[in-house]
């Protein structure tokens, strides 16, 4: 157990945090993939590891290649190694903690996945052929500053 951030409890505390992949139709849902979320302090490659939690990792049963990723990396890991089963995944849904990576947003629509995902307040969204463009100035008050680029340029 670590430090770490849970939807839970809505704070940082000390717990076990996972990530689980659920296949659901109109009458079940099934857990079919599950990963153990391993914080920073316990992955030996890690600049924050911490010695005395890394020698628990045999204890704890956590195999040598197991390391830290960010919460929505095993989410992708799991979704691809459903549809390697032979289980096709028809959409992917998945709270802000995953919505609000632009990552897992473009890896989905890679991968050809419809999706629906949360994200929070302050992320943004534009159209395709959105272009950042300084408006002419008036002639009152301060110029226009450029806008700042917060999308990759084609």
């Amino acid at each position: 157990m670590s430090r770490q951030y849970t939807g839970t409890t809505g704070k940082v505390t000390h717990c076990q945090a996972g990530v689980s992949l659920h296949l659901a139709s109109d009458g079940a849902s099934v857990a079919v993939d599950w990963r153990l979320l391993l914080p920073e302090s316990w992955d030996p490659a890690s600049p924050k590891a911490d010695p005395i939690k890394t020698a628990r990792r045999v204890q704890c049963g956590i195999r040598a290649e197991v390391g830290h990723a960010e919460k929505w990396q095993p989410a992708l890991d799991m979704i691809d190694e459903t549809r390697s089963w032979g289980v096709e995944v028809p959409l992917a849904v998945a709270d802000g903690g995953y919505g609000d990576a632009a990552a897992v947003r473009l890896s989905l629509e890679e991968h050809g996945l419809h999706y629906v995902v949360g994200i929070s307040t302050t992320t943004t969204a534009h159209p395709e052929d959105a272009r950042p463009h300084t408006p002419p100035c008036g002639g009152r008050g301060p110029r226009p500053r450029p806008p700042t680029r917060s999308w990759p340029r084609r």
